[in-house]
C-alpha cells in the first residue's frame, strides 16, 4: 500500500476514534445527573473511553510515528467539530 494512502487511512481512523471518544464523553456528561453512583459511572466511562482510544492509536500506529500523528490530527479535528456542534447545548 502506498505511504500516502496509509496516512489518509490513519487520519480517518483517528477521526473515528475521536468520534467514539467525544460522543461517549458527551453521553456520560448527560447521564451523570441521572445516575445514583456518579463517581463510579464517571470513572468507568473514563477508563473505557481511554482504553479503547489508546488501543486504537496503538493499532493505527503500527510502529510508525507518521501514522500516529495523522491519527491524532483526525482526532483533534473531530474534537473541534464536536465543540462547535455540541458547544451550544447544555448537559442537563
Amino acid at each position: 500500500m502506498s505511504p500516502v494512502l496509509l496516512l489518509v487511512l490513519s487520519f480517518f481512523g483517528g477521526a473515528l476514534l475521536g468520534a467514539f471518544y467525544f460522543n461517549n464523553l458527551w453521553n456520560t456528561v448527560k447521564k451523570v445527573t441521572d445516575e445514583g453512583k456518579q463517581g463510579m459511572f464517571l470513572l468507568t466511562g473514563y477508563f473505557l473511553r481511554t482504553g479503547v482510544v489508546l488501543a486504537g492509536f496503538y493499532l493505527i500506529m503500527s510502529g510508525r510515528w507518521e501514522r500516529v500523528v495523522a491519527a491524532l490530527a483526525g482526532f483533534i479535528l473531530i474534537r473541534e467539530i464536536m465543540k462547535r456542534v455540541i458547544g451550544g447545548q447544555k448537559a442537563a
